[in-house]
């Protein structure tokens, strides 16, 4: 009798949004922050042996989809995201991912998984690993202005990372924050739900935005950011979406990851084609220089980065083997002859007719 059941060839390990909740309680949220913190900073030191392109991006009215690809030799990987703001209010995510690391010997996938919670936690982890760098020395108290699903991600891994010991909140919907500081009680840290922007920042030293709007907006004016701070600016991901008055860009010194993408999608879109930036993989290999004294302003203009991506797959790959949080999904057709495709199909027909 023909033998049709999938040999090990054909499996492909998958990690569910069940399973990748079920790893992270396992793992513990700040544990895996700084884990996955580790493996960002390791591939941003060897940033140049990867493929580097923008991410490919299909526009409309309503969002953005998106792929991320990168490749180190070895493995290559790639992320599927969305971005569409109108979605809170219609009962769905904002942002929502998928993402697949490949051999690249053969070819074959060896990870698929979900990456919407997974591009929460990288996300977070990239900017507190980026501050650790160039937030002002006894850092301790962050304003977190926008309030939404990214929220508690930077804010737990600010405190991780970087010793945040108080978090100031500030929303321009009052329920954001209220569910935000709901969901940050009992983590260790103060937590201040503040009405405006400007009470926000009083006494920040890292100040983050994240608002999900695609349009230009000025979350910070000029005249509310003083010297001294670092500001991680995650919201504008996009053409024609930023956060940050120009002004602000002028007086700081701005780090990213990939320039010829954030000159299109980051807050820099709004300044001249030669406006300059420094790499953040060079601060970390020591190339470059990142916080040179307690008055000057570090600004991390993120918009995200497939090698991120690549670096929260490669995790996932070590953390999943001989563990139970993931399934194996018949995904690869792998038929005793490489050649004979139609044969393995014929003979499907056969052991099952319809």
């Amino acid at each position: 009798m023909t033998n049709l059941n999938p040999s090990a060839k054909a499996m492909v390990p998958f990690v569910s949004v069940d399973n990748m909740m079920r790893l992270i309680h396992h793992t513990g949220v700040e544990t895996m922050l700084r884990d996955l913190a580790a493996y960002v900073e390791e591939d941003f030191r060897r940033w140049e042996l990867f493929d580097k392109t923008p991410r490919v991006a299909s526009h409309s009215d309503v969002g953005v989809i998106e792929l991320m690809p990168t490749s180190d030799g070895e493995a290559y990987g790639f992320k599927y995201v969305n971005g569409h703001p109108k979605n809170t209010s219609e009962g769905l995510q904002t942002v929502t991912a998928f993402g697949l690391l490949a051999d690249v010997y053969t070819g074959y996938p060896v990870l698929l998984t979900e990456m919407t919670m997974l591009t929460a936690l990288r996300t977070a982890a990239t900017s507190a690993m980026v501050a650790k760098y160039l937030a002002p020395k006894d850092t301790h108290t962050m304003a977190m202005i926008g309030n939404g699903a990214q929220s508690e991600f930077q804010t737990l891994a600010m405190k991780a990372i970087c010793g945040l010991k108080s978090v100031r909140l500030y929303d321009q919907d009052p329920n954001a924050t209220e569910k935000c500081a709901r969901n940050l009680a009992g983590c260790g840290l103060e937590v201040v739900k503040c009405k405006t922007p400007e009470e926000a920042i009083e006494g920040a030293q890292i100040l983050t935005t994240c608002t999900a709007d695609k349009q230009y907006a000025t979350i910070l004016s000029d005249n509310m950011v003083g010297p001294g701070v670092h500001i991680n600016a995650i919201g504008g991901d996009c053409p024609g979406k930023t956060e940050l008055a120009a002004g602000i860009l002028s007086r700081s010194d701005v780090f990213v990851e990939f320039p010829p993408q954030t000159r299109i999608e980051g807050e820099i879109q709004q300044m001249p084609e030669d406006f300059e930036v420094t790499e953040m993989w060079q601060v970390i290999t020591g190339q470059k220089q990142g916080r040179r004294d307690n008055r000057q302003i570090t600004l991390f203009d993120s918009v995200g980065f497939a090698i991120e991506d690549f670096s929260a797959l490669r995790y996932i790959r070590d953390q999943i083997k001989d563990s139970e949080f993931f399934i194996e999904l018949d995904m690869l057709a792998d038929p005793d002859d490489p050649r004979d495709l139609f044969g393995m199909l014929q003979r499907a027909g056969t052991a099952h007719p319809v």
